[in-house]
């Protein structure tokens, strides 16, 4: 049977471990020197991100999720864009909900 071989270079390291706390972690990032400089083994983000599934990893943006069944809201914006923009158009001010020329 063939066997599927992980060519992730990070996690061979953290397979077995636990991820770490909020308190922990902050507790690491005040601990660090931001002047030191980097080890030889530091892998650029661009190449760390490479090998995470998706755009953007989970932890960094969640992913999105839309509302449904809400139609009346865009008519509703659009409305209200449009006024404003009519308003400007008029050399009008609408600042603090009184319309005054400007």
């Amino acid at each position: 049977m063939d066997q599927s071989v992980d060519t992730n270079p990070f996690t061979a390291d953290t397979a077995g471990a636990e991820p770490l706390t909020d308190e922990e972690l902050t507790a690491l990032a005040l601990a660090a020197d931001p002047r030191a400089p980097l080890d030889d083994d530091a892998v650029p983000i661009g190449i760390y991100l490479s090998f995470l599934p998706g755009p953007l990893p989970e932890w960094y943006m969640p992913v999105a999720r839309g509302r449904g069944g809400k139609r009346w809201r865009i008519p509703v914006v659009a409305t209200v864009v449009a006024a404003f923009v009519i308003i400007d158009a008029f050399g009008l001010c609408n600042t603090f909900g009184f319309l005054s020329l400007a």
